[in-house]
């Protein structure tokens, strides 16, 4: 069964302001990828769980149609609302039962999105859907990002108290996704009868954010919004303590200073056969 937990507005909201886009490079591999195994021009692409639509509008440029599809009103709402590109548009479907022919898509990806699928039903989908020589791309990232900022003891302990912050979420995780998400991923790739595909364990990129969203990024995880829904003083007052250590070590007052935020990611992408 499938888990919906980021389908109200303020969860909307606070994933277009907050959560990250993938990088250009990072969709780059995906790109090179799909222009090895298939040939162009390439027509459709679907980007599944897009939640507000950060990632889908980066493959705008390189197909005709892009599509995001997400179960959430609110979220695609959102999407929308910030969408500016003619040929991407997004339509509301569960990631399990997508509402196009067979063999109609080049490519399917889902960003931060498959650890929440009925995986193996999503996965029979994903073939359904992809013509011969189609690929898919799955990505998430981990929650072990870094700080960065001034020289490497600073950054070090910045890091100390980035970690204080993960353990005391870690007990609000979601049963659903174990210990590690990145399990999931693998446990998926294993499963892809796929003769061609490809496992990626460590991908960085940095980002350049302001603290104060790096904390919203953190709260807008469901762990620490599952304590916010048990709890929600002792919830925001972790949140306030960690920012204010996290200030004290920066040796600053303005929660807008900005820091390097590294992510890692970690990708499986497949190519469908010619033929079964």
């Amino acid at each position: 069964m499938a888990h919906r937990l980021f389908e109200g507005k303020e969860r909307a909201v606070a994933y277009q302001k907050y959560r990250l886009s993938p990088s250009q490079e990072l969709i780059g591999e995906i790109l090179t990828f799909l222009e090895k195994k298939k040939e162009k021009p390439f027509d459709l692409a679907l980007d599944v769980g897009c939640g507000s639509g950060q990632g889908t509008v980066f493959l705008a440029y390189h197909f005709n149609q892009v599509v995001g599809t997400d179960v959430s009103p609110a979220q695609l709402e959102m999407a929308q609302t910030n969408n500016h590109t003619p040929n991407v548009s997004y339509r509301q479907s569960a990631a399990e039962e997508l509402p196009f022919p067979d063999s109609s898509a080049d490519l399917v990806t889902a960003m931060s999105a498959a650890h929440w699928f009925d995986r193996p039903r999503f996965l029979q989908e994903v073939y359904r859907l992809l013509k011969p020589r189609g690929c898919m791309a799955l990505l998430n990232y981990s929650l072990d990002m870094e700080l960065q900022y001034g020289d490497d003891d600073c950054s070090r302990r910045l890091n100390e108290v980035c970690k204080e912050f993960y353990a005391a979420l870690l007990p609000y995780r979601n049963s659903y996704l174990g210990p590690n998400s990145a399990l999931l991923y693998k446990e998926m790739y294993d499963s892809i009868p796929y003769p061609e595909k490809e496992w990626h364990e460590c991908f960085w990129v940095k980002h350049c954010v302001a603290l104060c969203n790096y904390v919203g990024l953190v709260e807008s995880f469901t762990s620490y919004q599952a304590w916010l829904a048990k709890d929600p003083e002792l919830a925001r007052r972790l949140s306030q303590d960690i920012t204010d250590k996290l200030l004290a070590v920066m040796g600053v007052s303005s929660k807008d200073t900005e820091v390097v935020m590294s992510v890692k990611y970690y990708y499986l992408l497949a190519r469908k056969p010619t033929a079964d």
